[in-house]
């Protein structure tokens, strides 16, 4: 799509974000300005997610209405806010990638799971 950065580069990024995001509990993507998915970790493939694809375009616009990315990019600051999304609450991060201020992490945190017991593993 329209990303640019060197193919070996994106391959080292989708390696280093395995490593740290792969196994979280949670959905975590890496993404472009652009907002073109750049990696997945496991929770967002159990959801159905796919590289490639544009975020934004997923679920319906006004979900997307309080998109922090462009702040994380220009100011290099993580943030996050605090949402009721489908009757759930929520925290939902944009976190800056050092080296790259046109990528983010972005993934959300729900109330609703109890991370004081174990999970079933599938």
């Amino acid at each position: 799509m329209g990303v640019a950065i060197p193919q070996s580069e994106l391959d080292a990024l989708e390696k280093a974000f395995q490593l740290m995001w792969g196994n979280f509990p949670e959905a975590v993507q890496l993404t472009y300005k652009n907002r073109e998915v750049i990696a997945l970790n496991k929770a967002s493939l159990k959801l159905g997610r796919s590289k490639g694809t544009k975020c934004s375009t997923r679920g319906k616009p006004e979900d997307h209405q309080g998109c922090l990315a462009n702040q994380v990019m220009s100011t290099q600051q993580s943030m996050f806010k605090k949402l009721n999304f489908y009757g759930r609450e929520i925290i939902t991060y944009w976190l800056p990638v050092d080296g790259y201020p046109d990528l983010f992490i972005h993934f959300a945190i729900t109330t609703a799971i109890d991370n004081d017991k174990p999970q079933e593993s599938n």
